[in-house]
């Protein structure tokens, strides 16, 4: 009965640093600086945001669960959704405006603003979760189709905080964090939809 929970979050990958090729920049080394701040923190925040992706799925596959062990499971996995979407934004909003970047500053609260409201859409999601009638196997059924309707929701928000992290990690920006090791870690992320190799 959770299979429509768990596939509006399949291929629901995580929002790690948009990062392609891993070509030299320009000596720039405030830039280098902020790239070092952001990337740092990501394996660390990946890490748990991946982990809560794969408790929802392992949770759905598992035809033995009862109610009330998926509830506690997909509660728990929103929590951490939520926890890890606003480290991320907290992390971006604390290194500031990328230097240099055209629009940075505009670009930067463009993806604080959407990262922050994908973490409280994941807290409602947990809200959500947490008030399904576990007592009731019909009822309870009926929530988890409800809960997964709103997933679809939260699943446009996040394409929404995915486009504006790509605008704010776009250009130099973009160079100078696919040099460092933290991001370089987190686009290898079991997350892709096929192995990736830095180029």
């Amino acid at each position: 009965m959770n299979k429509k929970l768990a596939a509006a979050l399949s291929g629901g990958a995580v929002l790690v640093l948009a990062l392609t090729g891993c070509s030299g920049s320009e000596d720039n080394k405030e830039l280098d600086a902020w790239a070092k701040k952001v990337c740092d923190l990501v394996p660390a925040q990946n890490k748990k945001i991946t982990a809560a992706y794969d408790a929802i799925t392992k949770a759905a596959e598992d035809t033995e669960s009862t109610p009330a062990e998926l509830q506690k499971a997909d509660s728990q996995a929103f929590q951490d959704l939520s926890d890890g979407y606003k480290a991320r934004a907290t992390v971006i909003s604390t290194a500031g405006a990328p230097p240099g970047a055209e629009d940075g500053e505009k670009k930067l609260q463009a993806a604080v603003k959407q990262l922050t409201a994908l973490s409280a859409a994941y807290a409602d999601m947990k809200t959500q979760v947490e008030g399904l009638n576990t007592k009731d196997q019909a009822k309870f059924a009926t929530g988890l189709k409800e809960v997964s309707a709103e997933m679809k929701k939260v699943e446009t928000q996040r394409q929404t905080a995915l486009t504006a992290l790509k605008d704010l990690e776009s250009g130099d920006t973009k160079q100078a964090l696919s040099e460092q090791s933290g991001c370089k870690q987190a686009s290898t992320s079991p997350e892709a939809s096929a192995p990736a190799t830095d180029s």
